[in-house]
């Protein structure tokens, strides 16, 4: 009975996607009931394409926000037949809405709910995005977080940490009477550049970008933006006197985001800001401009190009491209390692020099969150 009911919610997805044209992807996969236990075996039933088999074994991508497992599918179904039944062991300690989708094949999208041994499932509606984003844990990741090394006027490292903490829980207390609350954060973000050349190894500037922001994820298919963050943030690099830099602005950063074939995505993420202070740098505008902004192309999970432009009102700017290719065999915890490729060319590598022009650098290294 379980298999039936595999096999017909498979080609109820198959045919619920077929009505909608140029959208089907060349392999379906489909759950029973949507649902999975953390720490305990599932099943799944994956149709191939016409005049394929599918094969022993499949690669599954199960994902939340930036936060990935790779899963091996087992076929245990009759072979031969274009569609199989295929189970896996869902990791231990899991909880929440994740999609899968099939590793290097264009597949559909499985929304999947993972519930812990208690059998409670772990969602949180105000955080639910257009793929299948579920609730993160209070501190989580906010910008890419990397350490590359390059050789320009000798060797050099720039790194950066970042991440936010949700400050109230929509299931309890204030966030409870006040589901909007959910989305308010906190964030900080620290980049340094590091000199490994000089007998000391100074830093040469370090920026520390703490902020307050509201996020809201779409939680339908009519709203013309996939997300949105509005905030303040404070930037400098806490120097004193000539070397001082700090930047006080209030910013909105829409997200649009499109799923395209092959499991390729495409995302845009402009942050657009205005100056409340700016006295130790007063033509930061110049050469910083109102906008980052900022591109992401992701080749099928395994490779991240990712673009940020900025264009100053005199003209002058910058450019800051990472290139990320997935390491399998390199994990942080759940989430994968990257090698990392950084290049950098115009104004303002760090906010100590943002009307400085300095040659441009390429950096290699690794990333935890590209």
């Amino acid at each position: 009975m379980r298999l039936i009911a595999l096999v017909l919610a498979a080609l109820a997805g198959a045919q619920c996607l077929a009505a909608e044209p140029g959208t089907v992807p060349d392999w379906i996969i489909a759950s029973a009931d949507g649902r999975a236990f953390a720490g305990e075996r599932f099943e799944l039933v994956v149709i191939a394409p016409q005049g394929e088999t599918p094969p022993e074994e499949l690669q599954a991508r199960l994902t939340v926000g930036r936060a990935e497992r790779v899963l091996t599918l087992t076929a245990v179904g009759v072979p031969g037949a274009a569609q199989r039944v295929y189970a896996a062991d869902m990791p231990a300690g899991l909880a929440g809405t994740f999609s899968l989708e099939l590793v290097g094949r264009s597949s559909s999208v499985l929304s999947l709910q993972v519930i812990d041994k208690a059998g409670k499932p772990d969602t949180l509606h105000a955080l639910t995005g257009a793929y299948g984003e579920s609730r993160e844990a209070p501190l989580s990741e906010n910008e890419p977080m990397y350490f590359v090394v390059g050789a320009r006027d000798g060797w050099s490292a720039r790194f950066q940490i970042s991440f936010k903490y949700r400050l109230f829980d929509q299931s309890s207390g204030f966030g409870q009477d006040q589901p909007w609350l959910a989305g308010l954060y906190f964030a900080y973000t620290q980049t340094s550049i590091w000199d490994l050349e000089s007998a000391s190894k100074p830093f040469l500037d370090t920026s520390y970008r703490p902020s307050l922001f509201w996020r809201w994820q779409r939680t339908d298919d009519k709203t013309w933006i996939d997300g949105l963050r509005a905030g303040v943030e404070h930037e400098s690099n806490g120097q004193e006197g000539d070397q001082s830099r700090s930047i006080n602005t209030v910013f909105v950063r829409p997200e649009w985001r499109w799923k395209l074939r092959d499991g390729d995505s495409f995302e845009f993420t402009p942050k657009i800001y205005s100056y409340l202070a700016k006295d130790d740098n007063p033509d930061i505008q110049e050469y910083r401009g109102y906008v980052d902004w900022r591109f992401r192309y992701d080749i099928a999970g395994e490779w991240l190009i990712t673009p940020m432009v900025r264009v100053g009102t005199s003209g002058k700017g910058s450019l800051l491209l990472d290139v990320s290719k997935r390491i399998r065999d390199l994990k942080f915890g759940p989430v994968s390692g990257y090698l990392q490729f950084q290049y950098f060319s115009g104004y303002g590598e760090d906010i100590l020099d943002y009307n400085v022009r300095r040659p441009s650098q390429l950096r290699i290294g690794f990333a935890i969150v590209p």
